[in-house]
């Protein structure tokens, strides 16, 4: 997966930099579609990558939570 991501990010950026190097009068055009990859693919992508073992429950603030904050803040 970590592949398929860093392939879309090269593509991105590959094309967001040719779109401002090269003199085409598609070059705007480049830089757009550069940036809707990232935005469309490679951030989804990403954000699934990194969170599809983790609990949402570990992450939210509840009374159970802020129990074990205030512990881990009287213990320091």
């Amino acid at each position: 997966m970590k592949y398929i991501i860093a392939f879309f990010l090269i593509i991105s950026l590959g094309s967001i930099i040719a779109g401002f190097i090269l003199d085409l009068e598609y070059s705007e055009k480049l830089i757009g579609l550069g940036v809707v990859g990232l935005f469309v693919i490679v951030f989804p992508l990403f954000s699934y990558y990194r969170w599809k073992d983790k609990s949402l429950k570990d992450y939210m603030i509840n009374q159970e939570n802020l129990d074990k904050m205030r512990e881990f803040k009287d213990k320091n």
